[in-house]
């Protein structure tokens, strides 16, 4: 090619020779032209090695469904909590915790926090970074654990028969979109407000009459959440119990009642931007103001594999993030980045390291899921994955899916596991202050 800042013709002549010198692209181009390039590149012989036995594989539970919802990261911390409720209670694996009665605290907080978060950058102008990045998705469905703390501990948790699915809940992107732009709105009139002279007090004075409509909108959609409710249950041995009426935050106290700050979250982020056995926090990043705040342990691997491993062998299933889309094929439910032969359809694959798709903005953490397997060599060394999802039984071992361990190595991004996995030295690190990163950051993605 010329060293021209033009293609030229000349340039479009010498690609198309090359292209058409080699028979190995016209079947490629007939392959993936007539159907997804993914089932053309689908290795069999790596599909025949791929098995779903794991020698260590706690109890699993009917499996979940987020359906046209974000709420990944939702699912998977209520399915953790829910193998506590079913043995206390001694309840059947099809029990599960409502995921609507989470969404709509989360929504109504997460609004307070947008319009928090606009009231602390008034005189920032609207074009730049900062505020197109708050207005661009305020009540988005995606969320961090420290976000589902704050939310058990503001609201507790209730059974899914208390507050059951939604259209909106299952499809929430008309919810969605209907108060973003109210919110949108509030943070114009809030800003437009401060420019025409309003007091800060003025500002927030305006607030309760803006999340009162965030509310009455969320219960449209949602259905109104339970100031209290009444609770009974028949066990799996037959036998009847009853509590009475109590109110969400009773019941998981009674039920539940996990010390949720007891755990931590481990991130495993090699850019050169960070540094390993540091603590990072995120800027405008969370729900409940005045929660918990976020905070990442950057760790390597092997640590965040053990503790891992550790509290799967201890019959706790542990919460995860990460890029759920690379390599993952869901008819058969495995995260493998060696099933896909892409190298025989284009002639070359991608070398970028982990590192640099997160420098480059070509991967993050978009998705939570559960482990509750994990497959050790004789040496103890992990070999593959088995993964609760939320995407119903449809894909994989009735929605339980596999991952390699080298797909964990360069796609997964964050764990969640007790504080009692880790050494002495890494808890002293989690007590420091924790490095402030940018909004946009890649580890300030939501799950």
């Amino acid at each position: 090619m010329s060293h021209n800042p033009e293609v030229s013709l000349d340039d479009i002549t010498s690609f198309q020779a090359n292209f058409e010198s080699d028979p190995r692209n016209r079947q490629a181009m007939n392959a993936v032209c007539g159907g997804p390039v993914t089932k053309a590149a689908l290795s069999r012989a790596r599909k025949c090695e791929q098995n779903m036995t794991f020698s260590v594989q706690l109890d699993e539970n009917k499996i979940t469904a987020q359906n046209g919802s974000g709420r990944c990261w939702m699912f998977a911390a209520l399915n953790t909590l829910r193998v506590v409720a079913i043995k206390n209670m001694n309840l059947g694996n099809d029990f599960e915790l409502s995921q609507v009665h989470t969404m709509f605290w989360d929504k109504f907080e997460k609004a307070n926090y947008f319009l928090e978060s606009i009231l602390d950058t008034l005189d920032e102008p609207s074009e730049e970074r900062l505020i197109c990045f708050l207005v661009t998705s305020p009540l988005q469905d995606g969320g961090q654990w420290h976000m589902f703390i704050n939310l058990v501990k503001k609201y507790g948790l209730v059974p899914k028969q208390v507050m059951p699915e939604t259209e909106s809940s299952s499809n929430s992107g008309q919810m969605n979109g209907q108060i973003t732009l109210r919110l949108r709105e509030f943070a114009c009139r809030i800003r437009e407000a401060h420019r025409a002279g309003k007091s800060i007090e003025e500002l927030r004075a305006m607030k309760p009459e803006m999340l009162g409509q965030v509310y009455k909108m969320l219960c449209i959609h949602l259905g109104e959440p339970p100031k209290q409710f009444e609770w009974q249950w028949r066990d799996k041995d037959k036998e009847f119990h009853r509590d009475g009426v109590i109110t969400p935050l009773e019941f998981y106290q009674k039920h539940i009642d996990v010390d949720l700050s007891e755990y931590v979250c481990l991130i495993h982020c090699p850019q050169s931007s960070k540094k390993f056995n540091e603590v990072y926090t995120v800027k405008f990043l969370g729900n409940v103001v005045g929660g918990a705040v976020i905070k990442y342990l950057n760790v390597n691997l092997d640590v965040m594999k053990a503790a891992s491993i550790a509290q799967l062998q201890d019959k706790e299933p542990v919460w995860f993030g990460c890029d759920v889309g690379k390599f993952l094929e869901r008819e058969q439910g495995w995260m493998d980045e060696q099933q896909f032969d892409y190298e025989s359809i284009y002639g070359s694959v991608s070398t970028m390291s982990k590192a640099e798709r997160l420098d480059y903005g070509e991967s993050q953490m978009t998705h939570a899921m559960v482990f509750t397997g994990v497959d050790l060599d004789d040496s103890g060394k992990s070999r593959k994955w088995r993964v609760e999802n939320s995407w119903g039984e449809k894909g994989g071992d009735k929605g339980f899916y596999g991952m390699t361990d080298a797909w964990f190595d360069e796609y997964n991004y964050e764990v969640v596991v007790h504080r009692k996995y880790l050494s002495p030295e890494q808890l002293a690190i989690l007590e420091r202050p924790a490095v402030m990163l940018q909004p946009w950051d890649p580890m300030g993605s939501l799950a």
